[in-house]
């Protein structure tokens, strides 16, 4: 009796993706892996492309009507939809409609390369129209002028004589051509079908690895929030003013009052290193990224790297004196004398030698 061989089940991989697959019999799409998988296109345009494959006949995928569907610009959908007609997965093409109107009718393809051979084949074996010769005009018969017979009049009789017989004159036969002979159409001989050959199509150019950090690489640190040096209720009050007045003028960053309060010491270094309010919410909200998912740490990132240098250093200022002696006024941290009243009296303290 034979032994019964069990085969164990296939192990799991140890990294990377494992599939959980259910049958499905309803609600899917069968998208190629030149698409999925396609080394040329970004995510976005592979994503925009399985979209479109999964839509039915008749269905609108202009630049508008995905915009308002999904998250990304119009500016981004457009760039996809320019990759996809590049690496031909997707063919605009304008036509005329009633009323003197353009519209566009767009065509998705699962396999760009067997599209363009049949389109090939279609242009090769289009039949060349034949020229028709045109009838050559038959020339019209020839009709004689029927010459009129003479009105024959009746000689009086004569008596005692016969009466004179004239003979009528007999008709000429009127000459009717012989009809030509219809031309004999020959049917001009079909053209042989050209042959031209197909080139294959050339395959796409693999792009070199990406270079992308592994996860358990070195990150950068985070720069840590600046702070005022000298802080003043003041300064605190001003910052987060200018942080509440922020959605005015760039709704996008609607903040809550923890991340305002922890935003405020940011913001006052700033303010205290001399940048004007209206600079700092400029440089704070300009050209957002697009979707903005979190307000609050894109202004922490902008207030760290951002951050203008200090002012430089005030020079002290001496203050103006009156001289005691000549009521001049001279620069000094004291009151007293200038410095020629001052060489003044040391010349009049001094002993005079002369005479002595």
């Amino acid at each position: 009796m034979d032994t019964q061989q069990i085969s164990a089940p296939p192990r799991a991989p140890s990294a990377g993706v494992v599939h959980i697959n259910v049958r499905l019999t309803d609600g899917y799409t069968i998208i190629s892996n030149r698409l999925s998988q396609h080394r040329g296109l970004s995510l976005l345009a592979i994503g925009l492309g399985t979209h479109i494959q999964s839509l039915p006949d008749g269905w609108r995928v202009g630049i508008k009507a995905l915009a308002a569907i999904f998250p990304e610009s119009e500016a981004r959908i457009a760039a996809a939809l320019r990759e996809l007609e590049q690496h031909g997965f997707l063919r605009r093409i304008r036509e005329r409609v009633g009323g003197g109107k353009l519209a566009t009718r767009t065509e998705s393809y699962n396999h760009p390369e067997a599209a363009a051979r049949g389109r090939m084949r279609e242009r090769v074996a289009a039949p060349v129209p034949e020229a028709v010769p045109e009838p050559e005009a038959l020339p019209a018969p020839e009709v004689l002028p029927a010459v009129a017979a003479e009105p024959v009049t009746a000689a009086e009789p004569v008596t005692g004589a016969e009466p004179v017989r004239v003979p009528a004159p007999e008709p000429e036969p009127v000459r009717v051509p012989a009809p030509e002979p219809e031309p004999v159409r020959v049917p001009a001989p079909e053209p042989e079908p050209v042959r031209v050959s197909v080139p294959d199509p050339v395959p796409a150019p693999v792009p070199g690895p990406r270079l992308v950090p592994t996860p358990t690489a070195p990150r950068k640190p985070r720069l840590p929030l600046p702070a005022p040096q000298q802080p003043t209720e003041a300064l605190y009050a001003a910052a987060a003013d200018l942080l509440a007045g922020l959605p005015r003028t760039a709704p996008l960053f609607l903040l809550s009052e923890e991340d305002a309060r922890g935003l405020v010491p940011g913001v006052a270094a700033w303010l205290e290193r001399g940048a004007r309010p209206d600079a700092v919410r400029a440089a704070l909200t300009d050209d957002p990224p697009v979707p903005l998912r979190h307000p609050a740490k894109l202004l922490r990132h902008r207030l760290a790297a951002l951050l203008p240098p200090p002012l430089p250093a005030a020079v002290p200022v001496v203050p103006l004196q009156n001289c005691d002696d000549c009521d001049r006024a001279f620069r000094s941290s004291v009151p007293g004398c200038c410095r020629e009243c001052r060489d003044a009296r040391a010349y009049a303290d001094e002993r005079c030698l002369i005479g002595a």
